[in-house]
C-alpha cells in the first residue's frame, strides 16, 4: 500500500473542502491515488447530497447579475433550508456563480422535466430525419439520435450545463458538491434573463459568448 502523508491529505483537501478524516480515509480507499480521491468524495456527496433532496427548503436568496455593459441581466432564486446558511459565503458564491452561468449560457429551464416537450419532439425528428439523410442504418438511427437528445438537454438544462469556470463539473455537480460542504438541501429553483432589446429587430451579438469570454478571464 502507498504512504499517505500529510502534504497530500493538505493538498486534497484544498482540492475538495472536505475534513482531514474523510481526505485519510478517501486516499486509503484509492491507494493514495489524488485524482481518484477527489472522484471518491465527490461520488460521496452525491450520495449524500441525494439523502437530503427531499428535505423541504423554502430559505435561500433571490441574487441578481447584470452583465458589466448593462445588455444582459438575471434573476434567480436559489432556496436551501436556513436563514443561517443562505447567509454564508459560500451559498452566496454558489449563486453568483449559477447567476454568472444563466447569463453566459442562456439555459431554457432549471431541470430536464420543465423542458417544453414539444421542443425536444421537435428536436428529435429534425435528428432522425438528418441520420437518415445521412445514410444511418435505421436499426442504430434511434440509439444515434438518443445520444444526440442528451447532449441538447447538456446545452439547453441549467443543471445539465458545463460550469464555464470549470468544464470538468455540471451544474448539478457543483450544487450537489455545496450540499454535501454545508449539509443542507440546496435548490435552485428558478430564474429568469433579460437580454437588451431581446425579441426586437436588431443587430445580431453573441452576448452570451461575451459573458463566458469575461468569466473566464
Amino acid at each position: 500500500m502507498a504512504t499517505i502523508t500529510s502534504d497530500m491529505i493538505k493538498d486534497l483537501r484544498e482540492r475538495t473542502g472536505a475534513g482531514l478524516m474523510d481526505c485519510k480515509k478517501a486516499l486509503t480507499e484509492v491507494d493514495a491515488d489524488i485524482e481518484k480521491a477527489v472522484e471518491y468524495l465527490r461520488k460521496k456527496g452525491i450520495a449524500g447530497a441525494a439523502k437530503k433532496a427531499g428535505r423541504i427548503a423554502t430559505e435561500g436568496a433571490v441574487t441578481s447579475y447584470i452583465h458589466m455593459n448593462n445588455r444582459v441581466g438575471v434573476l434567480l432564486e436559489v432556496n436551501c433550508e436556513t436563514d443561517f446558511v443562505a447567509k454564508t459565503a459560500d451559498f452566496q458564491a454558489f449563486c453568483a456563480d449559477v447567476a454568472m452561468q444563466i447569463a453566459a449560457m442562456n439555459p431554457a429551464c432549471v431541470r430536464r422535466e420543465e423542458m417544453d416537450t414539444s421542443k425536444v419532439e421537435a428536436e428529435r425528428a429534425l435528428l432522425r430525419e438528418k441520420a437518415l439523410a445521412e445514410g444511418k442504418p435505421e436499426k442504430i438511427v434511434d440509439k444515434i439520435v438518443d445520444g444526440q437528445v442528451a447532449k441538447f438537454y447538456s446545452e439547453h438544462v441549467l443543471l445539465e450545463q458545463k460550469w464555464v469556470k470549470d468544464d470538468k463539473k455540471t451544474i448539478e455537480l457543483l450544487q450537489q458538491e455545496l450540499v454535501a460542504k454545508l449539509g443542507e438541501n440546496i435548490k435552485i429553483r428558478r430564474f429568469t434573463r433579460y437580454e437588451l432589446g431581446e425579441g426586437l429587430e436588431k443587430k445580431s451579438e453573441d452576448f452570451a459568448a461575451e459573458v463566458a469570454a469575461q468569466i473566464k478571464a
